[in-house]
């Protein structure tokens, strides 16, 4: 069967090597050296600073709504998974949507100041597929009005938006290492932030609140484990090659794909990832015939992301018609490290057999 992803996992002989060493040292959590070393390098990689783990993307956007004190409305889109919403809703905030651009897929300043106002806390968007907005002059929107801007990154690793790794953008950036994931810890996330005195808050709160053995908020247990960090030490020196692989097959999709299926349009200010390989078809009915097809073949794609949170039936309506409109025609195509080219010539035949 072709999944939307495959986990990549590295040869299990690396892996057990680094179990060899949490034997030998004991310690399983509570910012271990394999955890320290992974935050340490991350943060080379990607050029950022004040790296915090965490052990999920949700509990990474969790904790930055708390510790922002963001209370009430804040502006976030309906165009990305459930966890961006749901986040808000936990932390006792009103989600506002801001419809998406039938462009970029998120949101823009233009769509945010149609309904940013006094009331407004925050803002929380997402770099879907990896893909932006122009975030600098997200930012200075964000700086008029003296509130906070929160960039769920869970697709974005690697990312550069203008030269800079897109997690120096916003006052706190959050991303997602689960194993579905270009990067994964298996379960894991991260919250980014240049205000040193910001991170050493997300790091009391990813602690129960502890500093030292004193308590000075109320926390949570937002850690992570060695075992979890030995998986990203390892998957960390394999990006480069899996990130070429993703790239290589996201050509051939280019190359092989019916011209009558629309693509994203990637922000030419940012690198990509190639963390998804979404395409857009003329209507809900032809995707679903898609979808029909290719299961018959053990195919299965995902409908990233499916319905619009607006719609959501635990929320109360929020119009957002070009976010409900994309999400009913959206798919994404089977993307992975170990895809290979009869794969990808196989699923475009399909595709095209039927549009």
């Amino acid at each position: 069967m072709i999944h939307v992803t495959k986990s990549f996992l590295p040869d299990i002989k690396e892996y057990i090597a680094l179990l060899e060493e949490i034997w030998a040292n004991g310690q399983l959590t509570n910012d271990g050296p394999l955890v320290i070393d992974l935050e340490k390098k991350l943060a080379e990689y990607l050029e950022v600073e004040n790296f915090i783990f965490v052990s999920n993307g949700t509990i990474a956007l969790q904790i930055a709504i708390k510790a922002l004190a963001l209370v009430g409305d804040v502006i976030t889109t309906p165009f990305s998974y459930c966890a961006t919403t749901t986040s808000l809703i936990w932390e006792n905030c009103n989600p506002i949507f801001a419809d998406i651009s039938p462009i970029s897929l998120t949101c823009e300043n233009q769509q945010i100041e149609q309904v940013i106002n006094e009331h407004t806390k925050g803002i929380l968007t997402t770099h879907v597929y990896g893909n932006s907005a122009d975030l600098s002059e997200q930012e200075k929107l964000a700086a008029y009005y003296s509130i906070p801007i929160i960039y769920d990154g869970a697709h974005a690793f690697g990312v550069k938006h203008r030269g800079r790794s897109i997690f120096n953008y916003g006052t706190v950036s959050t991303c997602s290492f689960h194993a579905t994931k270009i990067f994964h810890t298996i379960e894991g996330g991260a919250i980014i932030t240049k205000d040193s005195k910001l991170a050493d808050k997300i790091k009391g709160l990813r602690s129960f609140g502890h500093k030292g053995d004193n308590y000075f908020d109320s926390g949570i247990n937002g850690k992570n484990s060695e075992f979890h960090a030995a998986m990203g030490l390892i998957n960390l020196k394999h990006f480069p090659q899996i990130k070429a692989h993703r790239k290589v097959s996201s050509e051939l999709y280019e190359t092989h794909l019916t011209s009558k299926v629309e693509r994203l349009a990637w922000n030419p200010d940012n690198s990509r990832n190639f963390s998804y390989f979404p395409v857009i078809f003329p209507s809900e009915n032809i995707l679903q015939k898609v979808i029909v097809e290719l299961n018959k073949s053990n195919i299965f794609p995902r409908r990233y992301f499916y319905p619009a949170l607006n719609e959501l039936p635990y929320l109360t309506y929020q119009a957002c018609p070009i976010a409900e409109d994309i999400a009913k025609r959206i798919l994404c195509l089977p993307l992975s490290a170990e895809i290979s080219q009869e794969d990808i010539n196989q699923i475009c035949s399909i595709i095209n057999s039927i549009i």
